[in-house]
């Protein structure tokens, strides 16, 4: 005789903004249970249409994640890797985030839904931003050369500094958010936070 034991719920909270309401998300047998302060609701997995991963850094958490949910019925779920503590300081969510977002698209697979995966920035946005980072890290490099020239070693120097940090943060912008698709059995490492 087989028992027939629903599947643990899973949860995730995380805090927006240092004012406002914390979202609370719950992995439930049939779909995601998520509350925020005064508003709540159910999304059946089957009825999720689309998920889309994305790195996303801001000024006060450079290491941030975030997921999206479209669904038939209900608002556009929101899911971020970081969370508000205080004032100042905000916090890191990796593992929970992680294993929360791993859980999902594992439940939304067995419920048998075929939504779209996307993953990184919208090709509209990414290919032009490319081509500037491009343009911009072409120009810096030219000013090296001419600093260079003019043996201005110090303005070389200052230049070639901030080259290296542009390229270090806005490559890795770029390299962890290039558009695509990918399987929910097989979630892109680029936009999921390591453990």
């Amino acid at each position: 005789m087989s028992l027939n034991v629903a599947p643990e719920v899973l949860n995730y909270t995380y805090r927006p903004s240092v004012l406002g309401a914390g979202w609370e998300f719950a992995l439930a047998p049939r779909g995601i249970d998520w509350d925020r302060g005064n508003k709540s609701g159910h999304v059946p997995y089957r009825s999720i249409r689309r998920i889309h991963m994305s790195y996303r850094p801001t000024s006060m958490q450079s290491h941030r994640f975030v997921t999206e949910i479209w669904a038939d019925e209900g608002p556009r779920l929101r899911i971020v890797s970081t969370s508000w503590k205080s004032m100042v300081e905000q916090e890191r969510l990796d593992a929970a985030y992680s294993d929360f977002i791993t859980a999902l698209h594992w439940r939304v697979a067995e419920a048998g839904a075929t939504p779209v995966y996307r993953q990184g920035r919208a090709p509209l946005m990414y290919w032009p931003g490319v081509a500037a980072f491009v343009v911009v890290a072409l120009g810096l490099s030219a000013l090296i050369v001419r600093a260079l020239e003019a043996h201005a070693l110090g303005g070389a120097t200052l230049i070639g500094l901030f080259l290296l940090l542009f390229v270090w943060q806005a490559g890795k912008f770029f390299r962890r958010n290039r558009p695509g698709e990918y399987r929910p059995d097989a979630l892109p490492p680029e936009v999921l936070p390591r453990n």
